[in-house]
């Protein structure tokens, strides 16, 4: 563990602190042994099957994941695209509104999920958070929110993207 970052463990649930923020990862359904050691985190497999020893590196990778985000956290940063009508995105609760879609009336909504910060900055959205799960949700979550059907999305490109990810605040 780096310097600063602390865990603990109650029953299966991993929690992870850092200077960001804290993590949570419950382990219920992956059949790993987990202990923390002298501020290390202890990774077993059940038993000697090789179905057991792959998921390892699965556990491994979240662990790392957890402890990058509490340290340095995640940015996914966003572009609104239009052709005509003018797009408005505001934040109401943990909900993102996105006014004015292709001329609709009501507004489009997608959920933010966890603890993310959304900040709005002219048509760049920009989700912020420890959990990679939780940013990358919410930033899906408004994509999927403004995909356009029944249209050819050759032509008719408006929406939210994805255009940039990165580890940091």
């Amino acid at each position: 563990m780096p310097e600063g970052v602390t865990a603990d463990l109650h029953g299966r649930t991993l929690s992870i602190k850092g200077k960001l923020g804290e993590g949570k990862k419950h382990f219920d359904k992956i059949n790993v042994n987990i202990s923390v050691q002298e501020n290390k985190v202890m990774i077993s497999p059940f038993s000697r099957k090789k179905r057991d020893n792959v998921i390892i590196n699965t556990v491994t990778s979240l662990v790392n994941n957890m402890i990058t985000g509490v340290t340095k956290g995640y940015t996914y940063k966003l572009k609104v695209v239009y052709a005509h009508f003018p797009i408005t995105v505001k934040t109401k609760g943990n909900q993102i509104l996105v006014e004015n879609f292709v001329g609709e009336r009501s507004p489009r909504v997608a959920q933010i999920v966890g603890d993310c910060k959304v900040s709005i900055e002219g048509d760049d959205i920009i989700v912020k958070g420890v959990s990679v799960e939780d940013v990358g949700q919410t930033s899906a979550n408004v994509e999927s929110a403004t995909k356009i059907k029944r249209k050819d999305q050759r032509v008719f490109l408006d929406g939210v993207y994805i255009y940039h990810k990165e580890q940091g605040w």
